[in-house]
């Protein structure tokens, strides 16, 4: 049996995927964009409600989605989505009243820095108000109807119906959408039948009563979020096998970016000094941010066992803070972490004094800035705990006991310490603690976003690539806590399953050679950059590459066969398609123009005056048609149970594709251009010795040493032309490697000097028409032995590809090979009259590199 996601990828596969409609990307919140895994939890939803075989009137749908994924998020674009299909009316329910007024918050209060929705919410040409309301009585129906509740209170609801209350009628006469938060609260009788535990009292739980409300009517819709569907569990795994309609584990999260790196920073010093430690690395985090003009204000979890010892170390530690001296710190510095004597040295080169960092500290972390939680009316009389992030929050400091482990959204936590130590669970069985601890960390390891440069992802981490980077302390959650081997042996399978952590993180060290560093290219040389440039249109001349360079997949419906087949995989296999073609939009066209031109017209953004307004050189629509630069070259890839294709199904194949494409204009906003001008940055302030995390080491050889894979196994270690250590990149990379290994003689008989450097993140340069970043997996720098050469240096830029990528990464090589054009004829010249030559080469491919060839062999 599959899962509901696993049957919707085969949606993807049969042309019967639904996009992202407008509704929700355009009465969503500017402040945040649509993550791609987002987009796609919202399409598989859609996909799903809008096809009757795999809804198959089941309106209950679970989505598994990692802690800070953005589920608020997702919850907000499907009650605009389902308010445009007829629902007005609205019940969010959670187990707890601090994630009720935080949601309450992010869907309801347009001043809030989460709130989620547009300023103005436009449904098909209406504006459309959200109104909180306490029943559905009291509901609008040309409004979004929430009504906010805690599972207890429906409930209570339910066995003792109050005036003006929810009742049973509310939900049996209207068509309400049920949003369930932390949802796993919902299945201790799924549990509970699967084993045969006395149920006698099953009509009076949680579970029982919202199920009853839900089934009270056959259209009500029931959606269910939470980061922990204990799947394992065969219970909840046979009763959500068919609700999951959306899968996105923490560790999928992890890989993918979104979130803080987690370390544990394990030491022997007394719980009081451990706190003031962290406080000391918490102001040295506050200054990096500073440095790079960004407002960040790091906060730290000061987690007690019980609320006594909570208030206990709270009073040492005001104490310890406001009688703070240099001498204190002094006397916890000395660590052989090297996070913590990165620390120091910054403090040092800085001229950062113990005196000055304790004054510091004891203003930073007064009793003002400290903030208790030890009771969930903490929680509720304190607006300042779901609002951290806020640069009016004041708060550095929480301690707490248990009472943000759920529902509390938190992005600029960095350290977590643990001021109690655990006692030993018997060997192989996982602490309850422990992993309750495991799922604190989970909270706080949710990304806190900024940028350094335009064209980053925000959201997303940037220096896993170079991990000695003074920033890369601003992308880690420490756990602090102490040093206990069978402890952190425990913690660390609990944050393996959990999927926070690998199995096994590999870091390498990339290291310059030493005797590279003494020759001409690392000391006085330097490499060519572009850089990225806002541009007005008057600059377009192209579709863009995003909906030019790709194909287009449509199947043919067989009309004698039910759809319902569609998602039958055993019966999808024994499908023959015995057609299976690529055609271009020109061939099309060249067949009958007709079809084309009529399956344009149908959508009005290819009216020519908008098509003007997006490109302003277009002459007229059979340009648009029949140019290269526009719709000519696009791939349409037909799949057919038939071998002949009627003019008829060309048309519905055209307008498929022509209104996705027509949904890529309608994203067009700023855009960018690459400079063709390149200019000088010293090589030596590019490239530099780096720490790189690999966590997948069996992905093609990554992480694995050029030396140690049979294939291409090349010790670089002794190879003067290659400027590191040695190489940890895809099999395609070492494969490139290998390769120019066995050209190495032909080349040096024409070059004086001959340096293959391998670009770990290092440099990027931007894309001509579309100013796209680009980092280039190798630069080859070439010297002429011929003195009366007109070139004194040559940088070349070379990209191996998987034959998987290379046609999603088309726009690289182009861009590659219009460099080559660009500096066809003439070197560029600088001030001092050293005369360069840039050149890209086509994609090398280990199974297929004639172009590559072709272009090498003009270099020998």
């Amino acid at each position: 049996m599959q899962f509901l996601y696993e049957r919707i990828e085969v949606a993807k596969v049969f042309g019967v995927y639904k996009e992202l409609p407008h509704c929700i990307k355009d009465n969503l919140t500017e402040k945040f964009e649509i993550r791609p895994y987002q987009e796609e939890a919202f399409c598989n939803y859609i996909t799903y409600f809008e096809n009757d075989q795999l809804r198959n009137y089941r309106n209950q749908t679970l989505f598994h989605m990692a802690t800070g994924s953005g589920k608020t998020y997702i919850m907000a674009g499907l009650i605009l989505y389902l308010y445009q299909k007829g629902y007005r009316n609205f019940l969010f329910f959670a187990s707890m009243s601090n994630i009720i007024s935080k949601t309450k918050d992010n869907f309801t209060n347009s001043t809030s820095s989460k709130y989620l929705f547009a300023e103005k919410i436009v449904i098909d040409g209406m504006e459309v108000k959200i109104r909180e309301v306490n029943s559905f009585q009291d509901s609008s129906t040309d409004c979004i109807n929430i009504c906010f509740s805690t599972i207890q209170t429906i409930h209570n609801s339910y066995t003792d119906v109050k005036e003006n209350g929810l009742s049973m009628d509310d939900f049996r006469e209207r068509d309400i959408v049920f949003i369930s938060d932390e949802a796993h609260h919902l299945t201790v009788d799924t549990v509970k039948k699967k084993k045969k535990i006395n149920n006698d009292d099953e009509s009076k739980s949680w579970e029982y009563v919202a199920k009853q409300l839900f089934r009270a009517n056959p259209n009500n819709v029931l959606l269910e979020f939470t980061a922990t569907c204990k799947l394992q569990d065969l219970a909840i795994k046979d009763e959500y096998l068919d609700k999951i309609v959306y899968n996105y584990d923490l560790k999928k999260y992890r890989l993918d970016g979104y979130s803080k790196e987690i370390r544990t920073l394990q030491t022997g010093l007394s719980f009081i000094d451990m706190a003031i430690q962290a406080a000391i690395i918490s102001q040295y985090r506050l200054k990096i941010f500073n440095e790079h003009h960004l407002n960040i204000k790091p906060i730290i979890l000061f987690k007690s066992r019980t609320i006594k010892e909570s208030i206990n170390y709270f009073n040492q530690f005001c104490k310890e803070i406001s009688n703070i001296s240099s001498s204190k710190i002094s006397e916890i510095s000395p660590s052989h972490d090297p996070v913590i004597r990165q620390m120091y040295d910054y403090f040092s080169k800085h001229g950062i004094t113990f005196e000055i960092l304790a004054q510091e500290i004891k203003e930073s972390f007064a009793v003002d800035h400290i903030l208790m939680i030890n009771q969930y009316s903490d929680i509720e009389t304190n607006s300042y705990v779901n609002s951290m992030e806020n640069s009016d929050n004041p708060y550095r400091v929480i301690f707490e006991v248990d009472k943000l482990d759920e529902g509390w959204d938190v992005l600029n936590l960095f350290d977590i310490v643990k001021l109690y130590d655990t006692k030993d669970a018997k060997e192989g069985v996982l602490n309850k603690t422990t992993v309750a601890e495991a799922q604190l960390i989970g909270r706080g390891a949710r990304y806190c976003p900024f940028i350094l440069e335009d064209d980053e992802d925000k959201y997303k981490r940037k220096f896993d690539s170079d991990l000695n980077n003074p920033m890369r302390v601003c992308e880690e959650l420490y756990y602090h806590c102490h040093t206990d081997s069978r402890y952190i042996r425990e913690l660390h399978k609990a944050l393996v399953d959990n999927g926070m952590i690998d199995e096994e993180i590999i870091t390498q060290q990339l290291k310059l050679k030493t005797e590279f560093k003494e020759t001409q290219l690392y000391k006085y040389g330097s490499v060519l950059v572009n850089d990225q440039i806002k541009s007005s249109r008057e600059n377009v001349y192209t579709l863009s590459s995003e909906l030019k360079d790709k194909t287009y997949n449509y199947k043919l419906s067989n009309k004698s066969t039910d759809i319902s087949n569609v998602f039958d995989v055993e019966l999808l296999s024994s499908v023959p398609i015995k057609y299976r073609k690529i055609f271009t939009v020109k061939e099309i066209a060249e067949m009958n123009y007709n079809i084309v031109h009529s399956a344009l017209r149908v959508y009005s953004k290819f009216r020519f005056d908008i098509l003007k307004s997006y490109f302003p050189h277009l002459v007229s629509i059979k340009e648009f048609i029949e140019s290269p630069n526009y719709m000519a070259n696009i791939r349409i890839e037909i799949e057919s149970e038939c071998d002949v294709i009627s003019m008829e199904d060309f048309h519905k194949t055209c307008l498929y594709v022509f209104e996705k494409i027509s949904e890529g204009l309608s994203d067009i906003n700023i855009t960018y251009a690459g400079t063709e001008t390149f200019r000088k940055v010293r090589f030596k302030d590019i490239f530099k010795d780096k720490s790189i995390n690999y966590t997948d080491p069996k992905n093609e050889g990554v992480g694995v040493s050029q030396a140690t894979v049979h294939t291409y196994r090349l010790d670089l270690s002794n190879k003067e032309w290659f400027v590191f250590n040695d190489n940890y990149g895809t099999s395609e990379e070492k494969g490139f490697v290998s390769y120019f290994s066995s050209q190495l003689e032909y080349l040096k008989e024409k070059y004086e000097q001959v340096y293959l450097v391998r670009n770990e993140r290092h440099m990027h340069i931007y894309s001509f028409l579309e100013g796209r970043r680009f980092e280039p997996d190798f630069l080859l720098f070439l010297r002429n032995k011929d003195l009366e050469n007109t070139i004194d240096q040559m940088q070349i830029f070379i990209e191996p590809k998987g034959s998987n990528l290379m046609l999603q990464d088309k726009w690289k090589e182009d861009f590659l090979l219009q460099i080559v054009e660009k500096w066809k004829l003439e070197p560029i010249t600088f001030i001092d009259d050293t005369k360069y030559k840039v050149i890209g080469l086509p994609f090398y491919n280990n199974e297929s590199r004639k172009s590559f060839d072709e272009a090498f062999e003009k270099l020998l």
